[in-house]
């Protein structure tokens, strides 16, 4: 088997192809777009928390794939990677990871499980985007997975009461981001995926992985270089906040 590719293997001025760091790629949405940018001849950092997974290794082929060690939601690790990265440019910062746990009423969850969807879905994406802003260039773009249930204004059914709180508590903490950094060039995005088939959307999903992923992908290169910060569904529509 071919070793993996580590961050040190790579010349810190290469800039032939542009590069993402894709943060929850082992699996789902996050693994299928390691692979829709290395499609489109991107280098690729991807994340997991453990082990590889052997689609993720598979994906090493090109050479413009490193995988890297990462828990989101432990800073300690965060700051770990930072280091490693040190001298990168990223021209994609993209942080995918999220839970989800039982569909149930807010009052029958635990505080714990509240707690972890919380600390996973809102606090830590924006510790990782605080922590390695600084590798994305003025002309890059920094992008979380949203949801259509974090939106207040469109949910009218109710139902994955802590999920789609946690989604609408990130909205609002990279909202405070953004107004912190007025005036900052670089493109701030949410992105809406749609229902799609992975283990946290279900299997009644409407959307397959691959109808969902290009569309998202198309989305994050057609607005490198906006500024601002804009929150859009993988068909590129606005999504209401």
């Amino acid at each position: 088997m071919k070793p993996e590719t580590s961050v040190a293997d790579i010349s810190m001025t290469d800039y032939e192809h542009p590069t993402a760091l894709i943060v929850g790629a082992s699996k789902g949405l996050g693994l299928a777009m390691v692979a829709e940018f290395l499609r489109r001849d991107w280098r690729v950092v991807a994340t997991v928390r453990g082990d590889a997974p052997a689609p993720l290794r598979e994906l090493d082929a090109s050479g413009r794939l490193e995988i890297e060690t990462l828990d989101v939601t432990v800073p300690e690790q965060i700051a770990a990677l930072r280091d490693r990265l040190a001298g990168r440019r990223l021209d994609l910062l993209f942080v995918n990871a999220g839970i989800a746990h039982d569909n149930v009423p807010v009052a029958e969850v635990s505080t714990d499980s509240f707690v972890e969807v919380m600390v996973t879905n809102a606090l830590s994406p924006l510790r990782v985007v605080e922590t390695l802003e600084d590798l994305v260039p003025e002309s890059g773009t920094i992008g979380i997975m949203s949801s259509r249930q974090g939106s207040i204004s469109q949910n009218t059914r109710g139902g994955h009461e802590v999920y789609r709180a946690s989604k609408s508590a990130l909205n609002q903490l990279f909202r405070s981001y953004a107004a912190r950094h007025a005036g900052d060039p670089r493109t701030l995005l949410l992105i809406n995926p749609g229902h799609v088939q992975t283990e946290l959307g279900g299997k009644g999903a409407t959307l397959t992985v691959d109808d969902s992923v290009p569309g998202v992908v198309d989305v994050i290169v057609a607005h490198a270089g906006d500024g601002g910060l804009q929150f859009l569904d993988y068909h590129d529509a606005v999504v209401p906040w």
